[in-house]
């Protein structure tokens, strides 16, 4: 697993990238009530805006980690946007995208190194 300055969480399975938010994140932004995801099919370049996160402290912008395609986002969030305080690194994902470079992900940092940039 990846991680973003940004607080995302990027894990690889197979050919895609599924994307979600890290407890750091969820925990910082706290009762999450509303999320607006990307459609599927959305051609993205990195650090677009692609999904709008509102909770009970603030709204905020996830940005696309990657240059690709959306080609599945978890309408379970939808409907139920508290999931991702409930299970953020787990179920809670947000989207899975199809990169143009794979090895764009290698920028990312690694698990030990997001642990140094959140203590």
């Amino acid at each position: 697993m990846k991680f973003t300055e940004e607080h995302e969480w990027l894990r690889v399975e197979g050919d895609l990238v599924v994307v979600g938010i890290t407890e750091h994140a969820s925990s910082q932004l706290g009762d999450i009530v509303f999320i607006e995801l990307p459609d599927e099919g959305t051609i993205v370049s990195k650090d677009d805006e692609i999904v709008v996160i509102e909770s009970v402290k603030a709204a905020s912008d996830i940005l696309s980690p990657l240059d690709g395609q959306i080609v599945e986002i978890n309408e379970m969030l939808v409907d139920e946007p508290s999931k991702v305080n409930e299970d953020p690194v787990g179920d809670a994902w947000f989207f899975k995208m199809k990169p143009d470079n794979m090895d764009q992900i290698d920028e990312y940092m690694d698990e030990a190194a997001y642990s140094k940039l959140i203590s």
